[in-house]
């Protein structure tokens, strides 16, 4: 199987998404997504990296994260995935990985789509009936946006700023983004993006990254020559 692409472009989020192996759990108990966030917190200040939102789940996590120096993102991940991967088989008392290969991501247009990032991420565990409202659920960043608590591992993209002109008035917006579910073609059109590791965004930003890449970023069509680039 053809290893994912990685895109190295510095100051464009990327949607990250990573599950258990054979989709089985990699989560059982508070303390280990507490392990997992800590890891994370730790690994995106050492290499570079903002997380502007996520969630985990029994057998995955959806990330929002920009990377602030090239290959920041894979650097952090490796990271991550090394201590929790220590962590799990050392109490779990097993060997091997608990993840399903590499992670997966795909760039994300920060002008159109980082708040509807926001609300596919958050909005996990509505979907899976887990809670009835994101703000039920305890290992995302919905609290955080939301002006419930707050998250020492979460950085609030630019575009989480143009919704309110002071704090209170961006908490009372970003609830009501969730009075509405998102439109279900929307949530598909985005893990299929991600699945693909492909670009979530206009076409407009897709020309913008093909440009930059010399090469497709887009489902179905050919690549453009390749040059020696390192994404």
């Amino acid at each position: 199987m053809p290893r994912q692409p990685r895109y190295g472009l510095v100051g464009i989020p990327q949607l990250v998404f990573q599950r258990g192996n054979n989709r089985q759990a990699v989560f059982f108990a508070e303390e280990d997504y507490r392990h997992y966030l800590d890891s994370l917190r730790e690994a995106s200040s050492c290499h570079g990296c903002q997380v502007h939102a996520y969630v985990l789940v029994d057998n995955h996590v959806h990330l929002l994260i920009t990377p602030l120096k090239p290959d920041a993102i894979a650097k952090a991940m490796q990271s991550v995935g090394r201590r929790y991967v220590g962590y799990f088989n050392d109490v779990y008392r097993r060997s091997g990985t608990p993840w399903e290969g590499r992670y997966r991501a795909t760039l994300v247009d920060p002008e159109n789509y980082v708040l509807t990032c926001y609300r596919f991420i958050e909005l996990n565990p509505v979907r899976r009936n887990i809670a009835q409202h994101p703000g039920d659920y305890r290992w995302s960043s919905y609290a955080h946006h939301a002006g419930i608590r707050r998250d020492p591992l979460v950085r609030k993209h630019e575009r989480y700023h143009v919704i309110g002109r002071t704090a209170v008035e961006r908490h009372v917006a970003y609830r009501a983004l969730f009075h509405v579910p998102m439109d279900p073609s929307e949530v598909a059109m985005i893990r299929e993006t991600t699945r693909q590791c492909l670009v979530l965004g206009t076409e407009r930003f897709k020309d913008q990254i093909e440009q930059a890449l010399s090469r497709s970023v887009r489902q179905g069509k050919a690549g453009r020559p390749r040059k020696e680039t390192r994404v």
